[in-house]
């Protein structure tokens, strides 16, 4: 949420024209001082009425706030963790939280942390019923290791067994030629 975009703007406040300090004299005159002195106060006043309405977005509010705020969600900044994941992390916390249990809502907090697309897979032929796999790319797996757990561990469903299944995809080319050759057997024998 930006709130100077959705705050309401202040109205640019004009004093009448025999006040403006223009009109009536050749040179500026005190009203006109006096009334920009004025417009520049209430936007000074609509700065500071804006100011805590921006410390609950956490994308932008100060890391003070930021920590309070992860403290309420329930959200533990891990050792390495970027500012700008964290912010996300905290920010998403509720929506994560909706989406936890269903495999379409997991890839969304998967897509929601900037992990990218990951494919979910339940009840695996021939495994345990409660294994759920994960497949991702090992790109995906090296950069956001100490993340997935996180997210397994705040999102995943208790009494499943996580395991992470790495695809790399691999061009293949062939090549098709025809193949002549000739083939024959010669048995000899050996009579005695």
């Amino acid at each position: 949420m930006n709130t100077e975009e959705e705050a309401p703007i202040l109205p640019e406040q004009k004093p009448p024209w025999w006040m403006d300090g223009v009109t009536l004299s050749e040179k500026i005159k005190e009203p006109y001082f006096l009334a920009n002195g004025i417009q520049a106060l209430f936007q000074t006043v609509r700065t500071w009425l804006l100011f805590p309405l921006q410390q609950s977005d956490p994308l932008v509010c100060s890391l003070a706030v930021l920590n309070l705020l992860a403290w309420e969600r329930d959200i533990t900044r891990f050792n390495g963790e970027p500012l700008a994941l964290y912010r996300k992390r905290v920010k998403f916390a509720f929506v994560n939280a909706k989406d936890a249990g269903e495999v379409a809502g997991f890839k969304r907090i998967f897509t929601r942390l900037g992990i990218g697309h990951v494919e979910i897979k339940e009840r695996l032929v021939e495994r345990d019923f409660d294994i759920i796999s994960i497949q991702l790319s090992d790109d995906q797996l090296a950069v956001n290791n100490i993340l997935l757990g996180q997210i397994i561990a705040y999102y995943g469903r208790t009494c499943r067994r996580y395991e992470f299944e790495v695809l790399s995809p691999v061009s293949l080319e062939f090549t098709a030629q025809p193949l002549h050759w000739e083939h024959g057997i010669t048995v000899a024998e050996l009579k005695e």
